[in-house]
């Protein structure tokens, strides 16, 4: 009787213990952030959280209406260029080949050498298919293509539709804007600034739920991007839900996270999890971001998901372990 309540005992402390160390190594790790080295961009990034409704999705909405809603936000400097990041969708109706229609406006309200990320609809025509992509789009104030990135991870029913030819005989599509599915984008590589020395790894929407999936092989990163579209969580909690990934991505993977959403939370995260800020859902507004955190190496970005696997494994073996010595 007296073995058993020692081994009780024993279990418990040994339970306590992990939990304080734990607490005590996450508590010292988020105190000694400012230790971190930080970088400084010779352009300022901002983030610009424009709080657009949902419903433009299903009204025939103006582009260049939107267009001159977010330029009241921005403040473009020609002497002190940006790189300005805006939200998944902001043109729901206007794919990057329409885009160019508007370059006078995006020309007159952004200076020469600002740089512009959009989340955009883009299309290829490959043999006799057309493919449309939701993409993030890197482009200069007169609309010149830096870069395209084409979401590889899509939402079923919301930007395709399972047995898409089949269900369009009973007249079924997609939830979000269009009828024909969104095309799957073959893989996701950094995009690097190569004049100002930045790299970054973008990400589309709910990409960033996918843990031990983003980054990959992917070295040497800045921060991660994120645009994304939350409004169609309306008012419910999936708009902090769908925030929370992002810190826990940060988290893992020791890297810095700049998230531009609409109807959304938009923030610049610290590779510890920490928000250094944010713009809430029911805001609007612009996060300027003069320096970020160089990136931290954690156990999860060098192992990623098979440290769960190690866990089990110890799990067994503890398990193991004690069913034979009460044999003995």
């Amino acid at each position: 009787m007296k073995k058993k309540i020692i081994h009780k005992i024993f279990i418990l402390l040994t339970l306590l213990v992990l939990i304080f160390t734990n607490s005590f190594f996450g508590s010292n790790r988020i105190n000694n952030l400012e230790k971190i080295p930080q970088k400084y961009s010779e352009m300022k990034i901002k983030i610009v959280s424009p709080k657009i409704e949902i419903n433009r999705f299903f009204n025939n909405s103006s582009t260049e209406y939107t267009i001159n809603e977010i330029v009241t936000l921005i403040n473009s400097d020609e002497n002190n260029p940006s790189i300005y990041i805006f939200p998944e969708g902001i043109f729901p109706d206007t794919n990057l080949g329409d885009l160019i229609t508007f370059k006078k406006i995006i020309k007159n309200n952004f200076g020469k050498k600002d740089v512009l990320i959009i989340g955009l609809n883009t299309n290829n025509q490959i043999s006799s298919q057309n493919k449309i992509y939701n993409s993030l789009v890197v482009v200069d104030n007169e609309l010149n293509i830096l870069h395209v990135y084409n979401k590889n991870k899509l939402v079923p029913f919301g930007e395709f539709l399972p047995f898409e030819n089949f269900f369009r005989n009973f007249g079924l599509k997609k939830v979000s804007f269009g009828y024909e599915s969104f095309s799957r984008g073959e893989k996701r590589e950094p995009i690097y600034f190569d004049n100002l020395k930045i790299k970054f790894l973008p990400t589309i929407c709910y990409e960033m739920i996918y843990s031990g999936k983003i980054k990959g092989n992917n070295k040497g990163l800045d921060f991660f991007i994120n645009v994304s579209e939350d409004g169609w969580f309306g008012n419910s909690i999936g708009i902090h839900q769908h925030f929370v990934h992002s810190i826990f991505r940060s988290i893992e993977e020791g890297t810095s996270i700049v998230r531009s959403a609409n109807n959304g939370i938009s923030a610049f995260i610290s590779p510890f999890g920490k928000i250094i800020k944010q713009i809430k859902s029911t805001k609007k507004g612009v996060i300027e971001i003069k320096s970020y955190y160089s990136n931290v190496e954690t156990i999860f970005s060098r192992e990623g998901n098979k440290i769960f696997f190690y866990f089990l494994l110890i799990y067994i073996s503890l398990i193991f372990l004690i069913k034979t010595r009460k044999k003995k």
